[in-house]
């Protein structure tokens, strides 16, 4: 497969009477020449470091070398232990998991990059949670990674995965969508389902720029992660209702990339504009950097 249209990826897999997931193993079996099931020990082995990124986040002294960022998760636990979380338990726990792997990013955890490091908090969380809430097992969420994965690659070779060339858009966005896509596949969606889940969750981040204070990939990215597994959720949520997106998904990266070729390099990454230029921002990095 040529990786260049979720249209087309979605139609092949319904032609063929297939998920995502099994046409993505297959492809990516005969491609590299391996065994199915040793690709999918493979991805359990990143899973299993995505499950403990989720974990490892979350106790109350943590800090990552800047000082800027550590604690949040454990912070959102309590909220969601003690039954005060004003969005349920599901998205609760999903916003727990998503602080803590971008926090054990922040302080040089182990995590798997899905599809970037400043990214990696929005995918796991919202496997482990849904995992969690349908008891689903291992083989499930690791054939959920190659649905995921299809559609990132789609959406690197049509636009970017990189917040320096697409902005935030590209990184969170990427992978809110992505997370949409497998969870609809998960909870028994069609892959066409799991195209719109995806065109909406990234249709919602559309413009979002990367402006990391002090050029660190803790404010607000980490916060912008407990954002992208909500917005994951939200997207799947209604695409599972039958709700679909008016503009086709491929349109919507296209329109990505435009958005993203139209910035200012001061909102890509560079940290010299957005959030990064205020005054706050700027004394935090005076303190950090001298």
């Amino acid at each position: 497969m040529k990786y260049d249209s979720i249209s087309e990826l979605c139609r092949l897999a319904e032609e063929k009477n297939m998920k995502i997931s099994e046409l993505a193993l297959q492809d990516q079996a005969n491609l590299m020449e391996k065994n199915e099931e040793d690709l999918k020990r493979t991805m359990k082995t990143m899973l299993e470091v995505m499950r403990e990124s989720t974990k490892e986040g979350i106790t109350p002294d943590n800090r990552s070398i800047s000082g800027l960022s550590g604690g949040d998760a454990y912070k959102m636990d309590r909220v969601v232990k003690e039954g005060r979380s004003i969005c349920g338990s599901m998205i609760g726990k999903a916003l727990v998991k998503a602080l803590s792997a971008s926090e054990t990013n922040a302080c040089m955890g182990k995590i798997v990059a899905a599809p970037t490091a400043g990214s990696c908090g929005i995918l796991p969380s919202v496997l482990m949670t849904i995992a969690e809430e349908r008891q689903l097992d291992d083989d499930q969420l690791a054939m959920a990674m190659f649905t995921a994965s299809a559609f990132g690659i789609v959406i690197a070779n049509k636009a970017s995965i990189s917040g320096a060339e697409g902005g935030c858009q590209a990184e969170c966005g990427s992978a809110s969508a992505m997370a949409a896509a497998a969870l609809v596949e998960l909870c028994g969606g069609t892959p066409t389902m799991s195209g719109h889940a995806c065109a909406i969750a990234l249709k919602s981040v559309l413009g979002l720029v990367c402006d990391p204070v002090a050029g660190l990939v803790e404010i607000p990215c980490i916060k912008r992660n407990a954002m992208g597994a909500a917005n994951a959720f939200v997207a799947a949520e209604l695409a599972l209702a039958g709700i679909e997106s008016k503009i086709p998904v491929d349109e919507v990266i296209h329109a990505m990339k435009s958005i993203g070729d139209s910035m200012l390099p001061a909102l890509k990454e560079t940290a010299e504009g957005g959030l990064a230029a205020t005054p706050t921002a700027k004394k935090y990095m005076k303190q950090i950097f001298g």
